[in-house]
């Protein structure tokens, strides 16, 4: 007798996309669901991690509380790229929308959409980590439409040639993609951006004396170099390093996307906000660790080092950090990114960030003081400057020694410039940088960036310039690190010169901006 199959039991498919992240990069997940007619089960397959799987029970509760009836079926569903470890909650979205539209509560074809969210059991949106990354992903991808949480809209909106819809709840989702109620899309005004005044709480106005640590830090954020303050206490070098972002050239609408793309996989994006408006000033307490530091956990996160990119990573008394911690700079402050290897897989962080370095010339802070007695013995002192190592002092561009001032200096009434103005003449050095690179179809911000390559292109020095670098070499005892870091120095002062070339006084300057080391790490 021949045998028959029974007949197939009709099984509903539906594909969404959502995305996922990976570092500061998003990437696309497809959201693949499939339904049949058999003993009701939900199965999320594609490495879900803990916080994935548990979204069946979210996803169950917000279609029930929403109005809706959740199917009694075989759910199964898959995200690709299955062989990519899927990690959050920012895929409950999807999920949802692959179930409702298996069960006919909403179109079986949402082509072109991508759905970004955390539930509640009521079925409210809650907003997620990331969401400028993955919205940046969605649109390099081809998908024109991204629902996101409504929290989330203003930090999504900055992402051009995409539609952007805040989605408070499931309802709202639903009746939009049924053509019932739609939603208002996020617009973001990019004139807003630009045209706001900001507004800094410090001005070095505030600051009596210290002239030249005021020139230095000037010639520091024109350039993007590295700061090392030396300096007994209470002579104002914190007082100084609060004042940097007040004089930081203006940020630029790519930068601004960076680094909002670091706080918000970070979490630390305040909500409604669409951009980060001010460079980053971090200044993270000398008990930190390396992980805080550098970067890292179980899920990869940015560390203090990624947090200060495009801006300044202020660390005050350097001594007092451990050395483990303080190693960590070594290779970001050269490559300006930082890898994290874990058995997950290997991560990048950019982490193109200013180091602002204030430390006392010993343990009691009074060695070289003119009134003060030091009570540090010679080996202490040693010990003491031991703790910061000559390789990370090599890659510390400016170098400064804050003195104590006089009772003339702080009594008398002083003009001193504001930080507008030292401000307007950063912006019109880095303009100049900015444009000398671009000529030569160079991607660079700051002189500090400038490579071997390039230094030999815009740093050629003249006979005069040239015979007092290499009396600095011969009797500074300069590495080839450090004659770099100089020449770099003396390019920025030029350019606040307006100098097209450097010149002796420019070399001059900058030597003199980097003669700590040999004081203090070379006797």
């Amino acid at each position: 007798m021949p045998r028959f199959l029974p007949i197939r039991e009709t099984v509903m498919l539906s594909s969404v996309y959502s995305a996922g992240l990976e570092g500061v990069d998003g990437y696309i997940v497809t959201v693949e669901c499939n339904m049949s007619p058999r003993l009701a089960a939900f199965e999320i397959v594609g490495l879900p991690d803990a916080a994935v799987k548990e979204a069946k029970e979210r996803i169950r509760a917000a279609i029930c509380n929403s109005g809706y009836e959740f199917p009694d079926a075989e759910i199964t569903i898959n995200l690709a790229p299955a062989d990519k470890k899927k990690q959050g909650s920012a895929y409950d979205l999807a999920l949802l929308a692959g179930v409702l539209a298996c069960s006919g509560d909403l179109p079986d074809k949402l082509e072109g959409m991508c759905f970004i969210g955390e539930l509640s059991l009521s079925g409210e949106v809650r907003p997620v980590r990331g969401v400028l990354s993955m919205c940046d992903a969605a649109r390099a991808a081809g998908l024109t439409e991204i629902f996101v949480p409504a929290r989330n809209a203003a930090e999504a909106s900055v992402i051009q040639g995409v539609t952007v819809y805040p989605v408070p709840d499931v309802v709202s989702l639903v009746k939009h993609l049924n053509g019932e109620r739609p939603l208002v899309p996020a617009a973001f005004d990019k004139s807003s951006f630009f045209g706001g005044v900001v507004r800094h709480q410090f001005d070095f106005a505030d600051v009596k004396g210290q002239e030249f640590a005021k020139r230095a830090l000037q010639i520091a954020a024109a350039g993007g170099h590295n700061v090392l303050m030396i300096g007994p206490p209470g002579t104002g070098k914190s007082m100084l390093a609060k004042r940097i972002p007040s004089i930081l050239p203006d940020f630029t609408l790519e930068e601004a996307i960076e680094t909002t793309k670091i706080h918000s996989i970070a979490g630390l994006l305040p909500e409604n906000v669409s951009l980060i408006a001010q460079r980053p000033f971090r200044s993270p307490h000398h008990t930190m660790s390396s992980v805080s530091l550098a970067g890292g956990g179980t899920i990869p996160m940015p560390g203090e080092v990624s947090l200060a990119h495009n801006g300044v990573l202020f660390l005050d008394e350097l001594p007092e950090f451990s050395k483990t911690v303080a190693e960590v700079l070594r290779q970001p402050l050269e490559d300006r990114q930082i890898t994290i290897t874990r058995a997950s897989g290997r991560l990048t962080f950019p982490c193109n960030f200013m180091l602002v370095c204030a430390m006392n010339p010993c343990r009691c802070g009074y060695f070289g003081h003119p009134s003060k007695n030091c009570s540090c013995k010679p080996s202490e002192i040693r010990s003491y400057l031991a703790k910061v190592s000559g390789p990370l002092v090599d890659r510390i561009d400016i170098q400064i020694e804050v003195s104590p001032l006089s009772f003339e200096e702080l009594s008398k009434p002083m003009q001193t410039r504001t930080s507008t103005e030292l401000r307007d003449e950063v912006n019109r050095a880095r303009a100049i940088a900015i444009e000398r690179c671009r000529r030569d179809g160079l991607k660079a911000y700051c002189n500090a960036e400038l490579s071997p390559a390039e230094l030999r292109r815009y740093c050629a020095l003249d006979d005069a310039a040239t015979a007092i670098m290499r009396a600095a070499f011969e009797n500074m005892g300069l590495s080839a690190r450090g004659y770099d870091r100089i020449l770099r120095v003396a390019r920025t002062i030029a350019d606040l010169d307006g100098s097209e070339s450097i010149k002796a006084h420019h070399i001059a300057e900058a030597v003199q901006l980097r003669a700590l080391d040999r004081k203090y790490w070379q006797r």
